[in-house]
């Protein structure tokens, strides 16, 4: 690849992704993200939740005209405890999945995960360790809503990396496969020389 063009990709990547470590001739060729379809899946759930709620407190509120005003208030207290509760939980659910990327860069594949607001880790894999990558769908939802998960394999210690709930295109999977290719054969060269 021309230098020039090494340069600019490269800074390209350092402004667009600030929060990735990259070598001087490093530049970010993928930034996949998880399938927008399991986002509104959490969406979903969370007004699903609410509706429940909604239908258990509308039961108990006209099911019971002896309520006093304490007896409502209590209610009520109950239902903004639980409503509350409800969208904490579908905005983390949201952070944790938002939170969960995976960077191939022409040099790296850079996993960032995310299992809750305070529990991260970051994965940095050599392309050149990388012995398979495949895309997996398990299941008629998977297949019908176009999501599974992307496998690293790598040689040496046999570690898989996945990446759940992501809906990574046949091209896509095709062209890290070329990366990994490429890695490959530079680090084979390098080894002659």
């Amino acid at each position: 690849m021309d230098e020039n063009l090494l340069k600019i990709r490269h800074e390209r990547s350092k402004k667009d992704f600030p929060f990735l470590t990259l070598e001087d001739d490093e530049y970010v060729e993928f930034a996949f993200v998880r399938a927008k379809v399991c986002y509104m899946m959490i969406v979903g759930s969370v007004a699903a939740g609410l509706i429940v709620v909604l239908f258990l407190f509308l039961m108990i509120l006209f099911g019971q005209s002896t309520l006093d005003a304490m007896g409502r208030n209590f209610i009520y207290i109950i239902l903004f405890t639980l409503v509350v509760t409800a969208l904490l939980a579908g905005a983390v659910a949201t952070m944790v999945f938002k939170g969960n990327r995976l960077y191939v860069t022409n040099k790296h594949a850079i996993q960032l995960i995310m299992k809750s607001p305070v529990v991260k880790s970051v994965n940095i894999i050599d392309l050149a360790s990388i012995e398979d990558a495949s895309f997996h769908q398990n299941g008629f939802l998977q297949t019908m809503l176009h999501y599974g998960t992307f496998r690293l394999s790598t040689v040496g210690d046999e570690t898989t990396y996945t990446f759940p709930f992501s809906d990574i295109a046949p091209s896509e999977l095709k062209a890290v496969s070329k990366l990994i290719s490429a890695a490959k054969e530079k680090k084979a060269a390098m080894k002659k020389d």
